[in-house]
């Protein structure tokens, strides 16, 4: 028995340094290898600067809003609501999101608002939305600003992001980066 605890022992301690020490190393010294040194995607604008790679939250009319957070888009605490869909408070949630999307967004359907638009991710952080979710907001921001919805929509277009290789994952569009080519538009 003796020597069964010694070589758990022994095991213990190579797994730590192995985990805790070398792994960790060759994870750090792999992200140093990619844009931004495993550091985030920076952008700045106007002198401030922005995580794009972070939702952001946006909540004027005039811009294309994100996916809600369940952690109010506070990146030192990334997590979900932990609720289920039959929890009464989150279906209120929910309702009252829907709620408001179609007061701000009047002209569109229950049925046609993107789940995503009304319901937080798992990490409460996701920085991108579907192109549906994007096309559903135009209406909107086309009134607002003044800007003739078909010179959005081809925003729209151009700023969205094939799936990777052509085909891993869905078409996404990064909101944060949407709304800053937005306000360039004159």
């Amino acid at each position: 028995m003796r020597t069964d605890i010694l070589k758990a022992a022994r095991l213990t301690i190579i797994m730590m340094i192995l985990f805790s020490g070398i792994y960790t190393l060759i994870v750090y010294g792999l992200a140093q290898l990619v844009p931004g040194t495993g550091m985030g995607d920076r952008i700045t604008v106007d002198g401030r600067g922005y995580f794009a790679n972070i939702g952001q939250q946006f909540t004027e009319d005039r811009y294309f809003w994100s996916r809600p957070s369940a952690v109010h888009y506070n990146a030192a605490g990334s997590g979900g609501s932990n609720k289920g869909p039959s929890n009464k408070e989150y279906l209120q949630t929910v309702h009252d999101r829907i709620d408001s999307f179609m007061l701000h967004n009047p002209g569109v359907c229950r049925e046609d608002i993107p789940v995503e638009l009304v319901t937080a991710s798992g990490s409460g952080l996701d920085p991108d939305i579907s192109p549906r979710a994007a096309l559903v907001q135009v209406k909107r921001i086309a009134a607002v600003r003044g800007i003739p919805e078909q010179k959005i929509l081809a925003l729209v277009k151009a700023v969205t992001k094939p799936p990777l290789f052509g085909f891993l994952g869905p078409r996404s569009i990064n909101v944060l980066q949407l709304n800053i080519a937005l306000d360039k538009i004159k």
